[in-house]
């Protein structure tokens, strides 16, 4: 019975309702897909935001880490470049560190142009 009351319930619209609705409204434009292989624009301040888990382990602050003992690269003034791509080859999983890739997969690409944006500014 429910079925056959959604088969009734269903509109059958007749040519001159189908040619009404077709001129009704015109529908909005798609929104424009961004271009392809377009490196993103980092912002350095989102970035700053971005890395305070990062002090843990890196120090940023002069390059200088809490865990002397235990190497840690400096991040502090690298190039942007380097750093989008360590950070991408974490999150793909071809750079192995179960903690830089556990922090890696939480970023998204324009994260990854945020931080690189900020620590390739830091100087000593």
């Amino acid at each position: 019975m429910l079925a056959a009351c959604f088969v009734l319930a269903s509109p059958v619209l007749s040519a001159s309702a189908q040619d009404a609705a077709a001129t009704a409204a015109p529908t909005a434009p798609a929104a424009a897909a961004p271009a392809a292989n377009v490196p993103l624009v980092g912002n350095a301040e989102t970035g700053r935001q971005l890395t305070y888990t990062c002090q843990g382990c890196h120090g940023v602050d002069g390059y200088r880490n809490v865990y002397p003992h235990y190497h840690v690269p400096k991040i502090g003034g690298q190039s942007p470049e380097y750093l989008v791509n360590a950070l991408h080859e974490y999150k793909r999983g071809t750079r192995r560190h179960p903690t830089m890739q556990a922090q890696a997969q939480s970023f998204t690409d324009q994260d990854i142009a945020d931080i690189a944006a900020f620590l390739s500014e830091l100087t000593k």
